[in-house]
């Protein structure tokens, strides 16, 4: 059941027609699909567990074990870290280029570094573990002829929605193909 007044592409009581969308500045890095409920349902338990945490600081911290507490405290901030980034990972657009996010490290690529963009059958990784299974991935070719994986449909965004995978590849090919001619 399609609820359109709880999704962010327009506002509450208006046509999709006569209102600009906010991410329509191409300057801006933007990712050009939804986090997928495998990513927001890890990076919630993530949450979950670092608010037990955080309270079990506070809990310590009444009783007097100021050592504790502060490594409780520590340990919390970093759960709460990991799950900001883990919501952040995916592929990011803009005029400027293409980011790929991952939980470590941020790769990016301005357009004119990119000879092609394009969906190709591959094995990937199965949720970003070691285990690979066939299927599709979003590749950046650049010029060297180096390619850089940017989208699976088996990561936690697309798993189980084929069809979400296509239309965030899509967008992102019609975006290198903008701007790559540019």
């Amino acid at each position: 059941m399609p609820l359109p007044f709880l999704t962010a592409d327009r506002a509450f009581g208006t046509n999709a027609d006569d209102v600009a969308l906010p991410f329509d500045d191409h300057d801006h890095w933007r990712r050009p699909y939804r986090p997928g409920p495998w990513r927001v349902a890890g990076a919630a338990l993530l949450l979950l567990l670092a608010s037990f945490v955080l309270i079990a600081a506070m809990i310590i911290a009444f009783a007097g074990a100021l050592p504790g507490a502060g490594l409780c405290l520590g340990l919390g901030l970093v759960l709460i870290i990991a799950a900001l980034r883990m919501l952040r990972a995916g592929a990011w657009v803009s005029r400027h280029g293409v980011r790929r996010v991952s939980f470590f490290s941020t790769t990016t690529l301005s357009w004119n570094h990119a000879a092609a963009v394009r969906t190709v059958q591959q094995p990937v990784r199965w949720l970003g573990l070691p285990r690979t299974v066939q299927g599709q991935a979003l590749v950046l070719v650049r010029q060297s002829g180096e390619p850089l994986p940017l989208l699976t449909d088996h990561n936690a965004d697309f798993l189980s929605r084929p069809e979400a995978f296509d239309r965030a590849a899509d967008t992102v090919e019609a975006w290198g193909s903008e701007y790559r001619a540019a």
